[in-house]
């Protein structure tokens, strides 16, 4: 039951077709649409770009009267599309049809090829019909410019004491956009906007929306559900990222973690089971205008076939919680969970509930399915050194608890050979762990606190070691001594724990190229040009 529809390429990166389709603007014009097509007689549908496919993945097609889909490549004669054979355009004279509905935005120029094949009488229709007005796209005069959809979605909550805040920065002027703004559209749990508004961004201006806010502006009561960020006017890129916090009337919840990435994938990991006394939920946020069924969504062990499907149903754009437990039972940290999510999320949030009340929230990572070992990367190492690494923080350690949990991101890969290593706060070297080959079922925990005891390292602190301890950070990095293989997506993730007040915080992300001005595969990656760019420094 997943979703047929292209959202990601890493070659090519975001498509913006799937959000054009589905934009909640375009959502009501496109059904009425199609239900004026049911009563119109027999349709021919003219797909010369592709795009009919994805249009019936997210919206009900049914009782069309479709008496053939054509198509103008001929490369994609021996397709089939929507269940029937595409057939030449040129056929398209002698059909018996009252309507053509052309899937296509910018229909007039395919619209123009073809006006001389129209049988008589026959009606045109495009998904022109569905575009956003003007004043909400960046580039009108090519609709399906990514710069038109730079959208995300972050999930948004405020009620119980519980409330949320987005934070990011118009960095879209760096790149030459000048008078961008920020429409807002927020939905609750049912997928129903509740408020709607726009904000004008000032050139390299930090950008804040806090639910406690919203509420109160709108005069709403309490929600959870998500927030719709589109960036009219934007340059550069069209990815918007973001800082999203949740925070509390009392200290009980406290996080902060990051967007979402706008682009709803079939895998996602990195899900950490329930320690005991905890209850862990995996909030759907339902990117698109079709209904997530009953069924669709599945949780099961990392390295496990067993899927457990769940029986939660999301209405289009809704937003919905499933309790771990419910599906996996058994699972306990440090035990990781896969989703099958079918493209129809956004990089899930989940939310961890203490026995005492604390709340964190954090995020699972998209799992590539395109990845192989590579065999070039143990080689890296006589040029490039470490090669790729993961780094995270060793916060100071009488006060804090840190630990981290390597994590499968790849289908391809069935073994991780990797090593943790500790440094202080200095650079150097205090402690080392080898992992060895870890194989995908394999969950294991490292706590930094006891590995740095064993190794009699005492971190020194520059100032805070008299009161919470020596700090540093740790390297997760590959290991080939006992064999394995290694595609660069290395991934962890990283659990702290507050001794004092007992709140917790997870943060998880992958490796990359450091500090070299050799490249390799597009490494150390660059966001502004072509590698190098990363750089600890």
């Amino acid at each position: 039951m997943a979703l047929r529809i292209e959202t990601f390429s890493n070659a090519r990166g975001g498509h913006s077709l799937f959000k054009a389709v589905g934009h909640p603007k375009a959502a009501d014009p496109l059904r009425a649409l199609i239900e004026r097509l049911r009563g119109a007689g027999p349709v021919a549908i003219y797909d010369p770009f592709g795009y009919v496919e994805t249009v019936g993945q997210l919206y009900d097609l049914s009782g069309l009267d479709i008496a053939g889909c054509y198509v103008q490549d001929l490369d994609d004669l021996g397709r089939t599309i929507l269940g029937r054979p595409a057939q030449p355009i040129t056929d398209l004279k002698g059909a018996r049809i009252a309507t053509l509905f052309v899937a296509a935005f910018d229909a007039a120029r395919p619209i123009a090829h073809i006006r001389h094949l129209m049988p008589a009488g026959a009606a045109i229709v495009s998904m022109d019909e569905a575009r956003l007005p003007d004043d909400r796209l960046t580039n009108p005069r090519n609709y399906l410019d990514p710069l038109n959809f730079a959208t995300n979605l972050a999930f948004f909550r405020d009620g119980d004491g519980h409330h949320t805040r987005v934070t990011t920065v118009n960095y879209w002027s760096g790149y030459g956009a000048r008078n961008a703004k920020l429409w807002q559209i927020l939905f609750d749990a049912g997928g129903r906007p509740i408020a709607e508004w726009t904000d004008p961004l000032a050139d390299a201006a930090a950008i804040v929306v806090d639910s406690a806010e919203v509420r109160g502006r709108f005069d709403l009561g309490p929600f959870t559900g998500q927030l719709l960020l589109h960036v009219v006017g934007a340059g550069g890129h069209d990815v918007v990222k973001y800082a999203l916090d949740t925070y509390g009337d009392g200290p009980e919840t406290l996080s902060c973690s990051h967007d979402a990435n706008a682009w709803p994938a079939d895998l996602y990991a990195g899900l950490p089971a329930p320690a005991p006394g905890e209850r862990v939920l995996l909030w759907l946020q339902n990117h698109h205008p079709c209904a997530i069924p009953a069924g669709a969504v599945g949780l099961n062990l990392m390295g496990s076939d067993a899927v457990a499907w769940s029986k939660t149903s999301v209405p289009p754009f809704g937003t919905a919680a499933i309790e771990i437990a419910d599906l996996l039972p058994n699972a306990r940290w440090p035990e990781q969970i896969e989703i099958q999510a079918g493209k129809y999320i956004v990089r899930p949030r989940y939310e961890v509930i203490q026995s005492g009340g604390r709340r964190l929230i954090a995020h699972a990572n998209v799992e590539r399915t395109d990845l192989k070992p590579d065999p070039r990367i143990p080689e890296l190492a006589n040029l490039m050194g470490k090669g790729y690494l993961l780094p995270a923080p060793i916060l100071p350690c009488r006060r804090w608890q840190s630990q981290v949990l390597p994590t499968p991101m790849a289908t391809g890969q069935q073994d991780l050979p990797v090593a943790a290593i500790a440094y202080d706060c200095q650079g150097q070297e205090r402690a080392r762990h080898v992992f060895g080959r870890l194989l995908r079922r394999d969950s294991v925990a490292l706590d930094l606190n006891e590995l740095l005891d064993r190794a009699d390292a005492n971190l020194p602190g520059d100032g805070w070691d008299a009161v919470d301890g020596g700090y540093g950070h740790v390297e997760l990095v590959y290991d080939f001594a006992q064999g394995g293989g290694a595609d660069g997506w290395l991934h962890g993730l990283f659990r702290y724990r507050d001794r004092a007040s007992g709140q917790s915080a997870d943060t998880s992300f992958g490796a990359h190229i450091f500090n070299t001005v050799l490249t390799y595969r597009n490494e150390p990656q660059s966001y502004a040009g072509r590698a190098p760019g990363l750089s600890t420094r």
